[in-house]
């Protein structure tokens, strides 16, 4: 049999995602875990090595069936090496050679990159940022993560880290960041503050999913929090949108499910704080691809890998 499965992994600072898509990119079966049950770094590995022999024993294919595994990880990543640097929301992980880790339980070749990347690949691919020669795409989850797309070739920067628009910091002072930065936009936007922003407000546990329903029912503290959101992501984009001159932006993750008052407080900070040129041309679009878009992008990496 032809070579013509691939599988797919998408680490988040909440979620793992592990997928097997067919030769077209489409997702063929998938299994989500929560990344925070995994405490030690050793642990997370077996389970995300578990999860792949699973799918193809539950699939009944061989290694003959298999490109190889992509693995869009949060953080900066050596693509050449295999190397992670480090995840800012998730411990333990050090100067890990994790692609040489993997190949050898496996027996398969692997494939790492950004899952900010691997997002804005698969967008630019098959998604809102189709048909644009230059997009910047987020995702707004745990992390806030970008990919940049340049004449349309992604962006990785001269040691394969660029994107990092989460670490852009925001003051001069202000809250510690997981990254060992300070004030970085995502100490501000990401889950972890938001879900602490509102647990203060409402004076209860409240997820982002009711934060975002009761902002659509018109609860003015919940409005209040997406407002200052998209308020503060708007500032930061302005910058980025004032130094690349995108022709688009896209917005992904779970955070760009509060939808339209995020979206139209973006809109608004863009068209007052970016440059008048730049700020004219952008659009601001919400991500096509959703959930599935890291994993799209993996297999991307795995079949075009030495050309993109």
């Amino acid at each position: 049999m032809k070579r013509s499965f691939i599988i797919g992994v998408d680490l988040g600072g909440t979620n793992l995602k592990i997928g097997l898509l067919g030769s077209n990119y489409k997702i063929i079966t998938k299994k989500v875990l929560s990344t925070r049950s995994f405490i030690k770094k050793e642990q997370l590995i077996s389970a995300i090595i578990n999860s792949i022999k699973a799918l193809i024993r539950e699939n009944r294919l061989s290694k003959k069936d298999l490109l190889g595994i992509g693995l869009g990880l949060p953080g900066p990543i050596d693509i050449k090496k295999g190397l992670v640097h480090f995840f800012p929301n998730i411990a333990g992980f050090k100067k890990v050679r994790l692609k040489r880790i993997l190949e050898k339980r496996l027996g398969l070749p692997v494939f790492l990159d950004n899952d900010a990347n691997l997002m804005a690949l698969a967008e630019y691919r098959y998604g809102k940022a189709r048909g644009f020669k230059n997009a910047v795409c987020l995702t707004l989850g745990t992390g806030v993560g970008g990919g940049i797309i340049i004449n349309g070739i992604l962006y990785r920067g001269s040691g394969f880290s660029a994107g990092e628009i989460g670490h852009i910091p925001l003051n001069e002072e202000g809250p510690l960041c997981n990254c060992g930065g300070r004030a970085c936009l995502e100490t501000y936007i990401g889950n972890k503050a938001v879900i602490k922003e509102a647990k203060k407000i409402f004076n209860r546990d409240i997820s982002l999913e009711e934060l975002s329903k009761l902002a659509r029912e018109g609860d003015k503290r919940a409005r209040l929090i997406w407002l200052r959101v998209a308020g503060r992501l708007g500032i930061a984009l302005s910058g980025i949108i004032n130094l690349l001159n995108p022709e688009v932006v896209v917005i992904g993750g779970g955070i760009a499910q509060a939808g339209k008052i995020l979206f139209d407080k973006l809109r608004k900070t863009i068209k007052e704080r970016a440059m008048m040129v730049q700020a004219r041309q952008v659009k601001v679009l919400k991500a096509k691809l959703g959930n599935d878009a890291g994993l799209i992008g993996a297999g991307i990496l795995v079949k075009e890998g030495s050309r993109l």
